[in-house]
């Protein structure tokens, strides 16, 4: 996908097309797409399919952005994006997804992320492996629920947002008898842990004001079976693509754009559409001509980066039940933790660790094996006859 150019410096120049009224001769614009993510390559595939003139810049040696599907087992995982959240016409990747045959896995047939209504395809257990009733994880359940809808009372009554954290401090002082204790507690834990699953991050830093703002589209999870690289693929076919080029330099002229990269090269167009991950955009890497407006840098500075990390263990035989999650529950939300079953959609023995938030920044800094290593010490906790994982 590496394009041709040899020279330091890139001209998209205008080329000539036809409209479809009377045959007139117009010129097509050209653009430049910063980032080979999702929204990158969908940016850069309808203005091909417009007739622009695109050229799609990407940082790293492979395209996805945070959809990573990898092969190394012999099979498809996803370490990063694996759901598609609103099996339904109105997601515009729901058809591109259909088109290709990619089956997928209903995780939910609803809409229910902070908890799942259908709580057979959880498995709870506590850290001397003992598993949690079921008649128990609904009640918690049931608790939790309550508190959220109580999270909605506190919010009217505060001007300034506060966090999930403090609003559920709040919420037990006035209602002690949502203040659980012994196993319950540690159920309830683990929903919080569930809740700080979904926005990969901490429940004190996730706003009471703006955490239930979302617009879920119909049709509940699917999760992608054979992996999302398909309908990367897809978008990216025929696209003048060029891997390992960090942009360092957006300048912005009267009559177009000038896109420097970090060994030098430059890039020339009508227009820059640019996609590179919020992260990217905090690091303040790219230097950009004339400066971003205030409004956008604060709006850059004041949104929070989320972090949910993904360990896949490969064992070589099943020895888990036959659920979709298997549960850790603890005396805090930042020791549950809980294992995604892809046996159960996919057919291949495999567990996948999804730590997030303060957890997943201390297994950050650990080395690959010995976060491993980790994600396993925490399965023997609750199954401790666990087979060692396939290297």
């Amino acid at each position: 996908m590496e394009s041709g150019f040899r020279s330091n410096r890139h001209q998209l120049r205008p080329a000539v097309c036809y409209s479809n009224s009377g045959g007139r001769q117009v010129a097509s614009p050209s653009v430049i797409v910063i980032g080979g993510g999702l929204s990158g390559l969908a940016a850069a595939r309808a203005l091909h399919d417009a007739s622009f003139q695109v050229v799609l810049l990407e940082s790293r040696d492979r395209l996805g952005g945070r959809v990573h599907t990898d092969y190394s087992f012999g099979f498809p995982v996803d370490l990063g994006a694996s759901w598609l959240h609103g099996v339904c016409k109105e997601n515009p990747l729901a058809p591109l997804i259909g088109r290709l045959g990619l089956p997928l896995y209903r995780t939910s047939g609803d809409n229910s992320v902070l908890y799942d209504h259908d709580l057979e395809s959880y498995a709870l257990f506590d850290m001397d492996g003992n598993q949690v009733p079921q008649e128990l994880v609904s009640k918690v359940g049931e608790v939790f629920e309550s508190i959220l809808k109580e999270a909605d009372k506190v919010r009217l009554e505060n001007n300034e947002d506060i966090s999930i954290f403090r609003a559920f401090e709040i919420i037990v002082d006035r209602r002690p008898e949502l203040r659980l204790g012994g196993l319950a507690h540690k159920v309830l834990q683990w929903y919080f842990c569930r809740m700080e699953g979904w926005f990969a991050t901490d429940a004190d830093t996730i706003s009471l004001k703006c955490w239930d703002q979302e617009e879920l589209l119909p049709g509940g999870h699917g999760l992608m079976v054979r992996g999302y690289l398909p309908v990367i693929n897809t978008l990216a076919k025929g696209l003048d693509i060029h891997l390992r080029h960090r942009v360092t330099k957006i300048v912005r002229h009267y009559n177009g754009v000038k896109v420097t990269v970090e060994n030098g090269e430059t890039f020339m167009a009508d227009a820059a559409i640019i996609t590179v991950p919020l992260g990217v955009l905090k690091s303040e890497t790219i230097t950009f001509e004339p400066k971003l407006p205030a409004w956008k840098e604060d709006a850059i500075n004041d949104l929070g980066v989320g972090i949910e990390n993904k360990i896949v263990l490969h064992f070589d035989k099943v020895f888990w039940p036959n659920v979709e999650f298997l549960g850790v529950v603890a005396e805090t939300s930042y020791s549950c933790s809980y294992f995604l079953n892809l046996h159960k959609a996919t057919g291949h023995s495999v567990l996948v660790y999804m730590p997030s938030g303060q957890l997943a920044r201390d297994i950050e800094k650990m080395s690959d094996e010995a976060a491993a290593n980790f994600a396993f010490m925490q399965l023997k906790k609750i199954l401790p006859n666990a087979s060692t994982p396939v290297i």
